[in-house]
């Protein structure tokens, strides 16, 4: 199988405002390119496009192509569901959106550690069982968005979990609030094949400071900054699939071109890219260096460092990372305390080798992060 993926959450649009507003003729287009060139891998999920990514999956590929041409991830998005009893008629609507008598992946969606409890109180993962069982699903496995102890948890209490789909780029890499490489390698522990999301941070990674921009240029001018990106997802070993939100047509060509018969970064390529990574990460909103002296203190247990990785991701990426960013804060004020918890103490502060005006930076946080 060919690495790329054809994530289908990002499709061209008839109304630019109207996110369910699919152009169904152009998907078709740039899913004939996508397989004409030896891809068959498709992924969606129902909030995509607001249910009409599986849709126009149906009317782009199944209704034109055999079913024994491509293969096909659906997911269960348990953050739309509020009783275990609506989990049978959601997989059942998915499968008829789709047109199709089987699914070959389906992924538990987006689980970090409160969904991860849902999961377990939902008997999800029984579902995702029993629907193998079946044969409406071939493969089952689950999406994830936390800490990396959290996927060791997860899998080790459910080997019966045969993939992973992890966060995976290059600035995320060494992240402390993403832990890509940690996510990974505890993948590879569990012997989980990898499949990659959001391989260029949401369209940011092609988007990046001009410095970093002329390493590129310089070392190789015919290739797209976006390429690069994808090219470091897919290079580790373990590495299935990197899915790729392509909206337009420039994009899957792009992604064809050097994906077709890819080759993963050599030593230089992998020099190239940790330089533009380090680049990128000096351009942040907050110096924070991670050194965590000022967590211990804290009176109310709030995870400074890691809230400000994700308001930098977020000052420095905009529009494209608000989602992931509400996602991962989220998660952390499960078991720690929010940015708008602190009480002024300036025990932090005290503690920190930076010496940054932390108290105001958390009151920036707040009001980034907790008023959408």
């Amino acid at each position: 199988m060919k690495k790329l993926g054809f994530g289908l959450m990002r499709l061209p649009l008839l109304d630019k405002d109207d996110y369910s507003s699919v152009d169904i003729e152009r998907v078709k287009g740039m899913a004939d390119v996508f397989m004409e060139n030896g891809f068959t891998y498709f992924d969606t999920a129902f909030p995509y496009h607001s249910g009409n990514s599986e849709i126009a999956f149906r009317e782009a590929v199944v209704k034109r192509y055999p079913r024994s041409s491509y293969t096909i991830t659906d997911k269960l998005s348990l953050f739309m569901i509020h009783d275990e009893k609506e989990i049978p008629g959601f997989f059942e609507g998915q499968l008829e959106r789709l047109g199709v008598e089987y699914m070959d992946y389906y992924w538990l969606h987006g689980l970090g550690e409160p969904s991860y409890r849902k999961a377990e109180d939902m008997h999800a993962f029984e579902f995702l069982q029993k629907k193998k069982a079946e044969g409406k699903v071939k493969h089952i496995g689950l999406s994830f968005h936390d800490k990396a102890a959290v996927l060791d948890e997860i899998l080790t209490k459910h080997p019966e979990m045969e993939y992973v789909q992890i966060q995976l780029n290059y600035l995320d890499w060494e992240d402390e609030t993403v832990e890509s490489r940690k996510c990974y390698e505890v993948a590879v522990k569990h012997r989980k094949p990898v499949i990659v999301m959001e391989p260029v941070k949401g369209g940011c990674l092609a988007n990046i400071p001009e410095k970093a921009k002329a390493l590129y240029q310089q070392f190789c001018p015919e290739r797209s900054i976006a390429s690069w990106a994808v090219r470091f997802a897919a290079s580790p070993d373990h590495v299935m699939i990197v899915l790729s939100g392509m909206s337009d047509e420039e994009q899957m060509a792009d992604n064809v071109s050097y994906m077709k018969e890819f080759e993963p970064l050599d030593s230089a390529e992998q020099k190239l890219v940790e330089d533009a990574a380090q680049i990128i990460k000096d351009s942040i909103t907050i110096p924070c260096t991670a050194c965590r002296y000022c967590v211990d203190d804290c009176p109310k247990k709030i995870a400074i460092p890691d809230y400000f990785a994700i308001y930098n991701n977020l000052k420095r990426f905009g529009g494209p990372q608000a989602m992931v960013a509400m996602t991962y804060y989220g998660n952390l004020t499960q078991s720690h305390g929010k940015a708008s918890d602190c009480v002024k103490c300036g025990k932090c502060e005290g503690r920190c080798p930076q010496h940054l005006p932390i108290r105001q930076y958390l009151e920036d946080v707040a009001g980034a992060l907790e008023a959408r």
